[in-house]
Formats: structure tokens, C-alpha cells, sequence
């Protein structure tokens, strides 16, 4: 039945009202009537012309009309090509742009009737009401089948200019919030780091006599200074602007051929903050492509840096980085320098709950953990998900172990690489 009300699929109803007059031919009025051959003739002209210009309202109701004006002439029971005509001013309803256009082919086919079939005397009016039922049927039916069609395409529409509207909105909002986040960024914490590399500087200008092991100190902590200031300029770029990313890849990746060299300043920062680090790096790395670079680098940064915080003074950690085909396998496992200090990657070393662990005492703390919501390995898992890995993290020996293998045949990598 939908498909019979779909205005579109004109050919299934062109089927059915063909089928139907078949039935009528054999079977309805074959035991009275049987059916002539002209009759024959003009009701398989019909069925052919309703098949073939069912695409073509105008044209077949002209044919089925002259079919029909022939049959009212020359036949007895011209019912078949009544119904085709009728049925085709239906068609035509639903096809018709301009209700002027309906109404003249209406008109045509009213005249064309009184012309071959003119009504005897004082039956004129009962000739119109029973044409006016046979046509008026048909055509309420193709109307009420358009309109619902009409009323179906605006109610998408409404619905698709809805969907916009409430997509622009949350856009809008999301555009406030990283305004804002941006905001903070740029006027607090930038401008706080900003001024501890400044005084840093200074520091290490107006103290030239230093004992050479501070002064490494102080030329570490400006270094390390200078870079967060320019990965917070880069955040904040990125959130005014949220486009640039798609066209700047140094938002977002790293030159894989400056990968090592990377990944070994991360190695020695871990080294100047106490860690014994233990490295092993594949030369390979310089082939990944640069989106798996970059996670590559942040991910070794994030591990290092929770070692140097969390796993004591001279903690050791062993940093693995192997290419296995296209496949990156990485793992960072740490081993503290006392029991009083809790694994780096473990729930007891988050600084959001240090007394969640028996062996964790304010006495033990190291001194430079940074105030934080322990949010580290989060962040390490949504970068490794987002490209099609896992991250695992759980003890491993003394120590803890965090490690991830990050595939070389997920469409992002892949697109990065082409």
C-alpha cells in the first residue's frame, strides 16, 4: 500500500490498474460480454500506453483519451479505456504543477466525452454527475497522494533546518568555551610561566658565579620554561581557531625525521630531574608518519615526567620503543628508589588522593610533586584511543608499567602518511 501511495513509483500503480483490467476482460464480464477483439485491441493499447508513459503524465492521458473516445464510438463497453483516462487525469493531478493546467485537461476530456457520447435529451445533467464521479475520484486521490508528499518534504526540511540550527548553537557554545579556556590560558597561566622564565633569566644573569651544577639547573628549568610557553602559545592558537589545525601540522604533528632527536631530549630532561633512564629506541621511528610522531613524543614525555614525579629521587625507568612492521609498540616501566614511594603510574601516586595508599606519608612525599587532579594517564589513554590503540597500565615487578601499540593500518595514520 506504500508503494501505491508513493508518488514517485507511478509504474506499480500503472501494474495494478492493468492487472485489474485484465481480471475485468476474463473474468468479470467474459461470462456475459464476452470481450471483442477491437475491444481487445484498445484495452491492450491502454495497458501498453499506461506502462510505457507512466514517466509521462500529459502524453498518456492524451493517448488513453483518444483510446477512449474510440471505444465510446465503436464499442458497446467502453468501461476499460473509461478507467484508463480517468485514472491517467489522477496521474496528472499528482504530476501537475499549476492547478490551471489540471483544470484545462479536465475540460478537454469533458468535451471529447460530450462530443462522442452526447447525452440524450433531459439526461444531460446525469451525464455530467457520473463523469464528474468517474474524474473527480481519481483526482482527489492524486491530490490528497501530492499533498501528503508536499507536507512530507517540508516537515524533512523543518527537520534538517532544525538539526542545523541546534548543530550551529552547540558549535557556538563550544566556540564560547574554548574562548574562554583560551582566555585563562593566555592571561593566567602563561603569564605565570612567562614570568618564571623571566626571573629564571635573571636570576642566572645576576648570579654568573654559580656553582656549575645549579647553573645546569637554572638553564634547565629556563629551557623547559621557554618550551611550555611556546606549547601553550600553540594551545591557545588552536583553540581561537580551531580551522588551523586542519591546515597547520605543526599544531599537531612532528617532523618524523626530528623524532629521535626529540624523543632523546625527553630522555635527558628525565635524566637532569634524577631518573636513571634506560632507553631503548628503533632507528626505525623516523619512518612513522607524523601523527603517531607527535602521540609518540607526548606520550614518552607524559611517562618520564610521572616518573620524575611520583617514583622517588634516582628512580630508574625503562623507556621501549620498537617498530614491529607498521605497528609502534611503546612502554615505559619505572622502579622506585625506596617502598616509600609509590609507583609512578599507580592509583596511590596520583596527587589527588596521596593518603589513598598505606605506604604514602607526607614525610615520604618527594618534594617536587606538582599539586595536580591526576589526570595523566587519561590523557595518555583518549591520545593512544583516538589513533586505535589501548593503553594498559598494572604492576610490574617493584615498579608499575604503562605501555601501548599504536597501528599503522588505522585510517588516521593512514591518512597522515599519504
Amino acid at each position: 500500500m506504500a508503494k501505491f501511495l508513493d508518488a514517485r513509483d507511478t509504474l506499480t500503480r500503472m501494474v495494478l490498474l492493468d492487472c485489474s483490467g485484465v481480471a475485468y476482460l476474463l473474468v468479470i464480464n467474459h461470462s456475459e460480454h464476452p470481450p471483442t477483439t477491437l475491444q481487445w485491441v484498445l484495452a491492450v493499447l491502454a495497458f501498453a500506453a499506461a506502462l510505457l508513459l507512466h514517466r509521462r503524465p500529459p502524453i498518456n492521458l492524451v493517448a488513453q483519451t483518444v483510446l477512449f473516445a474510440i471505444a465510446m464510438v465503436q464499442l458497446d463497453d467502453a468501461t476499460i479505456n473509461q478507467v484508463g483516462t480517468a485514472w491517467a487525469i489522477g496521474e496528472l493531478a499528482l504530476w501537475a504543477s499549476r492547478k490551471s493546467f489540471l483544470a484545462v485537461a479536465v475540460a478537454a476530456v469533458t468535451v471529447i466525452y460530450l462530443i462522442c457520447d452526447p447525452p440524450s435529451s433531459g439526461h444531460l445533467l446525469q451525464s455530467l454527475m457520473g463523469l464528474a464521479t468517474n474524474l473527480g475520484l481519481p483526482i482527489l486521490l492524486g491530490l490528497v497522494v501530492r499533498t501528503t508528499r508536499e507536507l512530507g518534504v517540508q516537515a524533512e526540511k523543518r527537520a534538517v533546518e532544525e538539526q542545523r540550527r541546534r548543530e550551529s548553537e552547540h558549535r557556538a557554545s563550544r566556540a564560547d568555551e574554548r574562548s574562554a579556556i583560551a582566555r585563562e590560558l593566555h592571561d593566567v597561566v602563561a603569564h605565570h610561566v612567562a614570568s618564571m622564565v623571566l626571573r629564571v633569566g635573571v636570576a642566572r644573569h645576576v648570579l654568573p658565579d654559580l656553582d656549575p651544577r645549579a647553573a645546569e639547573v637554572f638553564d634547565d628549568v629556563h629551557r623547559t620554561g621557554t618550551a611550555a610557553l611556546t606549547d601553550l602559545r600553540r594551545l591557545v592558537a588552536v583553540l581561537r581557531d580551531p580551522d588551523r589545525v586542519r591546515g597547520d601540522a605543526a599544531m599537531t604533528a612532528i617532523d618524523p625525521s626530528a623524532l629521535p632527536a626529540a624523543l632523546d631530549g625527553a630522555v635527558e630532561t628525565a635524566r637532569r630531574a634524577g631518573v636513571v633512564v634506560e632507553a631503548e629506541i628503533d632507528p626505525a621511528v623516523v619512518e612513522l608518519d607524523a601523527v603517531r610522531g607527535l602521540a609518540l613524543l607526548r606520550l614518552t614525555q607524559e611517562g618520564l615526567t610521572n616518573v620524575a614525579k611520583h617514583a622517588g629521587p634516582d628512580a630508574r625507568a625503562e623507556l621501549s620503543v620498537v617498530m614491529e612492521g607498521s605497528d609502534l609498540h611503546w612502554s615505559v616501566t619505572d622502579f622506585p628508589s625506596s617502598p616509600a614511594f609509590p609507583p609512578a603510574f599507580s592509583p596511590a601516586s596520583s596527587p589527588a588522593s596521596p593518603a589513598s595508599s598505606p605506604a604514602f606519608s607526607p614525610a615520604a612525599a618527594p618534594v617536587d610533586i606538582v599539586p595536580g587532579g591526576g589526570h595523566g594517564l587519561t590523557g595518555m589513554r583518549e591520545r593512544v584511543e583516538v589513533l586505535g590503540g589501548s593503553l594498559t597500565a598494572g604492576p610490574s615487578g617493584p615498579g608499575w608499567r604503562v605501555a601501548t601499540m599504536l597501528p599503522g593500518d588505522h585510517p588516521i595514520a593512514a591518512l597522515a602518511s599519504s
